[in-house]
Order: structure tokens, then C-alpha cells, then sequence
């Protein structure tokens, strides 16, 4: 018994596609949502507008961001989707060229399986094929680079935004940024910590103004009137104390039957924060007023710090900020040095950072405090401005695939051509690869390697180019002996290496196992049953 009377017997609501409609969709879904984001690939794709059922606009290129933000039916589409923001989540970059690669394989897939070939002998091709570039073409295709040479990386970083924002000039500037911050929070021998690189965004000025801050940037400031509002080498306490009354976890009460009574548990509680404040004083007497310096003292409290106790502090000079987020505590303390200190007991002058300068910025009627730290700061703030919400979404999407490119580049020191030249590369071993493949896996091998070429061809037209004469003249250079790809801006073939286009090896790697992988299992599957059962109601 088949599987589409079976399921119609368990459950006559069931809906059932059997073996070539199953198929026929799965490609079309595939096709579809290659066509959608298509136009979007590379540094001349054109942006789409989503607008959202609340009636919210979003203006980008970017292919994850359209993905997270479609509302997808068809479960084919759903899944490469899913696929292709897995390639974001894991590399930064490379989500739309997953979901090309998918639709396009499954397209030159469909011509083998008319003319009767079994799916499973295309998987078997798609795999070996897989296999032979993973195993062979790309360690010999990579290329090593130096992971101190900061032209290399910024050129490497400028590739990958010049995909996501239009302004040459802009690219420039933020790529400049994002190679810095990625070089502040690496050390040999130790991973990437991207979470180390603040992102705040500030409504205001232009994008061009944006800058890179060796320290961090807090989007809130004192509150106190009477507090400095700018001070020169300030001291840094970076602690988690509650400096306000708080009331006891347990559930338990405190009574009494007079005014009198409850003015005295009232002074006790102001006793006890002034008691704890008045640790914090005596430190910061003893690191400045003693010794005779004129440095500022800035506290920085994970936990409340009580009107009071604000109260004294400003009475002394101090600056001090309560409620900070508790990832901006780790990156302050590897910014400033010192140690986050959980009690106020026994305090000493080794728990202290030290900052340059703390000072404090309004726009509005936001509050910003920037700490800037010495220049032997793990941590670092990019400080992204702009006018509107929507150029900030942008910058702040390309700003996030960029310091993933730094990333791999910083981890892996090995970059691809660029500009369709890997791809066309790898097409022409594959076909050369296919003639040593006995039987009919052949195909699924030519068929891959046929599908490869959607990228320049891709590449070409967002660039009002003429695709096939394009891919062709790439194809004849390869052939050659010449490795050459496609400049974008100016439409010519070129040496891509001497051009500084670069692509880094790991999202290369990623999008060619992932999407073979997504597609052998679309080619496999033969019945789609919409026949699971219903949890939403339980």
C-alpha cells in the first residue's frame, strides 16, 4: 500500500501530494523565492520595502532581514528560509546566495527528472560533487593572508558591505571602523568575542559621522543635576551593589503602631545605603584627594543607587550611573581594567579602571555617556549615527555582517576570489570532475556545477550587463589559465586579487554544504501530507 491511501485511511482530512506534484512544487517554491531575492545580490542589487501588517516600513538589501521580516506559506520556501538565516546566524553573510543556489539547483534538476531520472541518482552526483569541492577545490583555491595586515582586512570588510549599503564614501568609512573595532577585541590564540563590540545608535547628524569608541558608550547619564558632567583620567568602580533599600526576597513584613516607629526604620534604612556609600567615599578619597591628584572618580552600578545616595555622591564629585546592562559591565571592565566587585567590603585601589575621559552627550531628550578607556581597551563602542530610524537599521545590519567577515578573516586567515570568479572556478572543475563519475550520477554532478553559475550570472545583470556574454567571456578566461571576476561598478572582468574583491572562505564553504545539503532533501522528498496533527489547540 502506498503512502496516500495509507494516510487517507489513518485520516480522510488528510491533503496528500503525491511523487511529481510534491516535486513540481517544492521547485516552484524554490524558484519563487530565488526570484525575490535575486535583484539583491551584490554591491548593485536593488533594495526591497516590506511593509509590515501594523503597517511598519523596513528599506534593505539584506537577505536575512527580508526573510526574518516575510511572512512565508509554502512549507518548501519555509524551509530554506529557515536554512538560509541558519548561514546568517553562523557566518554574518552569504544568506542570499543560499537561497540562488537552492532554486537554481532544483531548476536544473527539473530537465533529469522529466526525462525519467530518479531523484536519487541526482543526490548522489549533487553529493559527490559536494564533496569534491569542500575536499579539494577550495584548499586549493583559498589563499593565505596575513592576519595583522589591516589593509587586507579592511579590504575584506569593504567587500562585504558594499553588498549591504549604496554609498561608496560610506562603505569607506564604516569598513575603516568595523576593521578597527574587530582588531581592538582580538588576541592571538584566544576566539572572537563579537559581543565585545558595542553597536549604539544615536538619532542624529549623519551616517558619515559615525565613529569608532575605545571604550563604551552607555545610552544613559547621571541622575543627579549636581554631578560632573565631563571629567579628566577618572577612576572607574565597576560593581553590582545595591546602593537603595530593597525589599526582602522572602516574603516577610515589618510592622509598627507609631509615626515614631516608622521614622526610626525609615532613618535605619537611610543608615544602612549611607553606610555602604560611605565605603565608596573613603576609596575615593584615598585615590584622589589624598594623594593629591585632581583625577575623577565614576561609578558605574549594575543595581539602584538611591536619591540619597546620589545625594552624597554628587556632594562629592562623583559621577555616577545606575541600572547599566549587564554585558556593558563585562565590556567596561575589559575597556577600563579593574574588577567588578559584587560587595563593598575590604575596597582597594586594585579593583579601579582607569578612563581617559567620561563625559556626557544629549540629543535630544536622550542621554548618552561615552567612556573612553586607554588604548589598551579589549572593548570598544561603534557609535552609529544618522538621521532617521531606517538608515540606522541599515547601518546597523551591515555593521553586524561586517564584523562577522572580520571575524572569519581574523579566525581563519584564508580569503576566495570574489566577484562570481570562485564560482566560475568551481564550475569548471566540476565538468571537469564529471567526466571521471561513472553513470547517471554524472548528471546530478553537471548539475551542480551548472547551477553555480547563477551567482555571475546574477552578479552580471543586477549590473545591467548582458548575463550570458558575461558568464561566457568568464568562462573562456578561466579556461585561459585566467582567474577573473566581475567588477560590479565598472562592469569589466578583472583580476580580482589586484582589485582587493575578496570573499572570506568560511560563509563560502558553509552556503556550498548547506545548500547542497537543503537541496538532496527537497529532491527526496516524494509525498507531501498535510496530515500532522494540530498542537496549537492543546
Amino acid at each position: 500500500m502506498s503512502a496516500a491511501p495509507a494516510v487517507k485511511f489513518l485520516n480522510p482530512h488528510a491533503e496528500v501530494s503525491r511523487r511529481g506534484l510534491a516535486l513540481h512544487a517544492s521547485i516552484n517554491a524554490a524558484g519563487g523565492l530565488e526570484d525575490i531575492l535575486r535583484s539583491n545580490l551584490g554591491p548593485r542589487g536593488t533594495l526591497k520595502l516590506l511593509v509590515s501588517g501594523s503597517g511598519e516600513l523596513k528599506l534593505t538589501k539584506d537577505g536575512a532581514v527580508l526573510l526574518h521580516n516575510m511572512e512565508i506559506i509554502h512549507p518548501t520556501a519555509k524551509i530554506i528560509a529557515r536554512a538560509a538565516t541558519a548561514q546568517d546566524d553562523e557566518c554574518g553573510d552569504g544568506t542570499t546566495s543560499v537561497v540562488l543556489l537552492v532554486g537554481e539547483i532544483l531548476r536544473q534538476a527539473e530537465r533529469p527528472l522529466v526525462d525519467g531520472i530518479h531523484p536519487r541518482h541526482l543526490v548522489d552526483g549533487i553529493e559527490l560533487a559536494r564533496t569534491e569541492l569542500l575536499r579539494s577545490f577550495i584548499p586549493r583555491v583559498q589563499i593565505a593572508v596575513d592576519r595583522n595586515d589591516r589593509e587586507q582586512l579592511g579590504r575584506a570588510v569593504r567587500c562585504a558591505l558594499a553588498t549591504k549599503l549604496s554609498d561608496d564614501a560610506l562603505v569607506a568609512h564604516i569598513s575603516d571602523l568595523v576593521a578597527d573595532a574587530a582588531l581592538i577585541v582580538h588576541h592571538d590564540n584566544e576566539p572572537i568575542d563579537l559581543f565585545m563590540v558595542e553597536i549604539m545608535t544615536i538619532e542624529s547628524r549623519t551616517a558619515m559621522h559615525s565613529s569608532l569608541v575605545r571604550g563604551l558608550v552607555l545610552d544613559h547619564g547621571t541622575r543627579h543635576p549636581d554631578m560632573p558632567k565631563d571629567l579628566e583620567n577618572a577612576y572607574v568602580l565597576t560593581c553590582n551593589v545595591s546602593l537603595e533599600y530593597e525589599k526582602p526576597e522572602l516574603g516577610g513584613g515589618f510592622f509598627y503602631s507609631s509615626a515614631g516607629q516608622r521614622e526610626r526604620l525609615a532613618q535605619a534604612e537611610r543608615e544602612a545605603v549611607a553606610h555602604q556609600v560611605e565605603k565608596i567615599l573613603r576609596l575615593k578619597r584615598q585615590v584622589c584627594d589624598e594623594v593629591g591628584t585632581k583625577a575623577g572618580f565614576l561609578i558605574v552600578n549594575q543595581k539602584g543607587i538611591s536619591p540619597d545616595a546620589l545625594e552624597m555622591l554628587a556632594r562629592e564629585g562623583i559621577m555616577a550611573l545606575r541600572r547599566a546592562k549587564r554585558r556593558n559591565m563585562e565590556r567596561l571592565v575589559l575597556a577600563c581594567g579593574g574588577t567588578a566587585v559584587n560587595s563593598l567590603d575590604d575596597l582597594n585601589p586594585s579593583v579601579l579602571g582607569k578612563a581617559v575621559r567620561v563625559f556626557e552627550e544629549t540629543h535630544g531628550e536622550d542621554k548618552y555617556t561615552f567612556v573612553e578607556a586607554p588604548p589598551t581597551a579589549r572593548s570598544c563602542t561603534l557609535v552609529l549615527r544618522g538621521s532617521d530610524k531606517q538608515t540606522l537599521q541599515q547601518l546597523k545590519d551591515a555593521v553586524r555582517d561586517g564584523l562577522h567577515t572580520a571575524r572569519h578573516f581574523l579566525d581563519d586567515a584564508y580569503v576566495v576570489p570574489g566577484g562570481g570568479a570562485f564560482e566560475c572556478a568551481a564550475y569548471q572543475h566540476l565538468q571537469a570532475y564529471s567526466k571521471t563519475v561513472q553513470g547517471r550520477a554524472r548528471l546530478g554532478v553537471q548539475t551542480f556545477a551548472d547551477a553555480l553559475l547563477v551567482i555571475p550570472k546574477t552578479l552580471a545583470e543586477n549590473s545591467g550587463l548582458d548575463a550570458q556574454e558575461t558568464v561566457l567571456q568568464m568562462i573562456e578566461a578561466h579556461e585561459a589559465g585566467r582567474t577573473v571576476g566581475l567588477d560590479a561598478h565598472s562592469g569589466e572582468l578583472v583580476e580580482p586579487l589586484g582589485r582587493g574583491i575578496v570573499d572570506c572562505c568560511r560563509p563560502k564553504r558553509h552556503a556550498l554544504s548547506l545548500a547542497s545539503t537543503i537541496t538532496t532533501q527537497l529532491l527526496l522528498v516524494d509525498e507531501l501530507l498535510k496530515a500532522g496533527r494540530d498542537t496549537r489547540s492543546k
